[in-house]
This record gives C-alpha cells, sequence and structure tokens, in this order.
C-alpha cells in the first residue's frame, strides 16, 4: 500500500508536469472546496485528506464535526462509528465496556475511546481510487487547524465546517448549543482569521445561534430536497421551524432562498441534484437539479452566495458554472479546479509538497 509520502512525491511530480499555476490573490480564486478533504483521492476527514486537499489547490477546505462524550469537537461526518470505514484496535482500559467501540455513537465515546480507532485502513467502495492509509486517526478539529497552520503559514486556506447535530433523534448527537459553543470556541483559538471559516449545518438551529453568538462568522444553510419536507408533507425538523412552502416565490428554489435570508444565513449550500431525480446526469431526459438558477438569482438578489453539494459530474458543475453559483463542493477537486480555469475563473495554487509532507510527517 503506498505510503503517505509516496503519493505526495507522486502529486509534486504531476504538478511539476502541469507547470505552475497562476500568482494571483487568495482572496480573488473560484471556491473550489474539497468535500471531506478530498474523499474522491484519499480517506475523508483525516489529515491525509486535508494535505491532498492543500495539494490539489482546493480553496476551502469542507469538513464535518461531531463531539465526544467529554465535550471534544473531533472531524468526522458520521454520528456512529461504521464498521465500513473504522476497525478497532484495543480498548483505552482493560475490560472497558465500551469495547468494541465501532458501531457506538461519538457523542457516548470520549477522545480517548475514539482515538484508538483505525479509520484509515478501508477503501470506501464508491472511491474504487481512494489512497487508504492504514493506522489514521480521527483528529480534533484543534489538530486539523494546526496541521494546516504549519502549511498555510499566512493563512490564506478557507474552510467550511459543519456541525453534523441530528434533530430527528436524541441522544445521537450533541445538542445545538453544545455545537455552537464549542466549534466558537475552537475557531476563535485556531488563529485564522475570522473571515476565512463558514459555519454550516442542516440544522438551521445551529446557525442562528451562531449567527447570535458571534455574526461575524459567515453561516451555510444546507439543504436538501430529502431535508426540506417532512414526512407526508408535514414541516421538517431540519429548517428550525420554518415552513419553507410559505415563503414568496414562484418555484421551490426561491423560496428556499427567501427562507435562508430570514434566518440571516450568508451563504445557501444546496444539494445539486435532487434526491428523486431519476437519472443522475444532466444531459439524460429527466434529470431533475436541486440546484436551479431561479435559486441562485434569487439568493444573488437576497445577498446569498450559492455553493452547491456534492458535485462529483462534471456536467452538473459545468450546469452549475453556467448558473453562477458562487463555489462548488465536490469529492474530485482537481477536475473540478481544471474545469473552473477553463471557464476563465481563477483557480487557486497547490502548496509545496515538502512543506505539506513535513507538516503532516
Amino acid at each position: 500500500m503506498p505510503s503517505v509520502s509516496s503519493w505526495l512525491f507522486a502529486l509534486a511530480q504531476a504538478a511539476i508536469v502541469l507547470g505552475a499555476p497562476p500568482k494571483v490573490s487568495p482572496d480573488s480564486f473560484y471556491d473550489v472546496q474539497g468535500h471531506r478533504g478530498g474523499r474522491g483521492d484519499e480517506i475523508e476527514n483525516t489529515l491525509p485528506a486535508f494535505a491532498r486537499g492543500l495539494l490539489n489547490g482546493v480553496t476551502s477546505l469542507e469538513m464535518d464535526n461531531g463531539i465526544t462524550k467529554d465535550g471534544v469537537v473531533v472531524v468526522w461526518h458520521d454520528e456512529q462509528i461504521l464498521d465500513t470505514k473504522c476497525k478497532d484496535t484495543k480498548p483505552v482500559v482493560a475490560n472497558d465496556p465500551d469495547f468494541p467501540y465501532v458501531g457506538k455513537f461519538i457523542a457516548n465515546l470520549t477522545l480517548a475511546q475514539v482515538k484508538t480507532l483505525d479509520c484509515g485502513s478501508e477503501r470506501q467502495l464508491d472511491f474504487p481510487m481512494q489512497l487508504i492509509v492504514p493506522g489514521t486517526k480521527l483528529s480534533t478539529l484543534d489538530e486539523v487547524f494546526d496541521f494546516v497552520k504549519c502549511v498555510d503559514t499566512k493563512r490564506e486556506v478557507f474552510f467550511n465546517i459543519e456541525s453534523k447535530v441530528n434533530p430527528q433523534f436524541n441522544g445521537t448527537t450533541r445538542g445545538p448549543d453544545d455545537f455552537v459553543n464549542l466549534q466558537h470556541a475552537a475557531f476563535i483559538k485556531s488563529g485564522y482569521p475570522v473571515e476565512r471559516i463558514t459555519y454550516q449545518s442542516f440544522d438551521w438551529r445551529t446557525l442562528i445561534g451562531m449567527k447570535q453568538l458571534d455574526p461575524r462568522f459567515a453561516r451555510s444553510a444546507l439543504i436538501s430536497s430529502s431535508f426540506a419536507v417532512g414526512a407526508n408533507g408535514t414541516v421538517s425538523v431540519w429548517q428550525a421551524g420554518l415552513d419553507i412552502s410559505t415563503f414568496p416565490g414562484p418555484t421551490f428554489g426561491e423560496k428556499v432562498a427567501e427562507a435562508a435570508a430570514s434566518i440571516g444565513a450568508t451563504i445557501l449550500s444546496p444539494a445539486a441534484a435532487d434526491d428523486a431525480t431519476p437519472v443522475p446526469d444532466p444531459t439524460q431526459p429527466g434529470f431533475v437539479p436541486f440546484t436551479t438558477k431561479a435559486m441562485i438569482d434569487k439568493s444573488h438578489q437576497l445577498g446569498l452566495q450559492v455553493k452547491p453539494w456534492t458535485v462529483d459530474d462534471l456536467n452538473i458543475a459545468q450546469q452549475l458554472l453556467d448558473f453562477k453559483a458562487d463555489g462548488i463542493i465536490t469529492d474530485f477537486a482537481t477536475n473540478v479546479r481544471f474545469l473552473a480555469q477553463n471557464a476563465g475563473l481563477k483557480i487557486r495554487p497547490g502548496f509545496d509538497a515538502n512543506v505539506v509532507q513535513t507538516c503532516l510527517n
């Protein structure tokens, strides 16, 4: 299995072949976001994934946060430790009643227990080219900031950090107040300027909470067709009690934009495609987008940026560029980055591979 240093060297060689990227102001780059760091290339939400994102020249590192039983913010997507992504190694203490930890919820495990897991050995079947780094541990948000700061000495990288709050099932995650307060503390501690960090969530209660606590941070309202409406047409629990159907606009997308603006979000981050679309690509008859031009136009009128997720189809990415989306969240940042460059947009240069390797080591 390739080591971290071997794939870093390979990427450095590829960068030489492709030529040096243009020298432009960091704030003028199109916002290509590495979803979970770079899930198409590397095990998601791990330091190697964020290293890959920095090498690939993403403008923003997108990631997810959970909170442990002892109140530590960790970087991971799933509420529950899944056996398809992580493996147990050994208990923290002999006869630990919580062991094995796989299958447990992060909210019910301590940081010490979480740190025993090997979450770098399982390649995901959806990403057959994904490199694995066996033995990789989950990181705290503080550890991710420390790694990126080591590489990014000028503090030019942007972060898009999600709170994984579940309003449907009590006890599977910590509550919205815990996420807002603990993540905010980590943001402040990071040493990054507030304008470099976006706080995102499907649970809009946390966006309202962050605005109340510290309105300096950008707030991104995540939404998909499945999350926008509750069962049997009821009001969804995800939008802080808002009934999107009651907002003004001739299309549902415009109503979504109005709803996001009503809670003081600064960014709307919708799913690119409708969850019920029968075909996956806009060149196919019957494709149903969730992010529409009308949604983007209305968002821009209301002062919101629009950054759809998770865009792993270049035909969808091209459509979103044509619609004037302000950014694209993708598992395959390299290809989307080149697509944006071909559209005449400025893209961020990748970081020096030697620096990334030194900091990762």
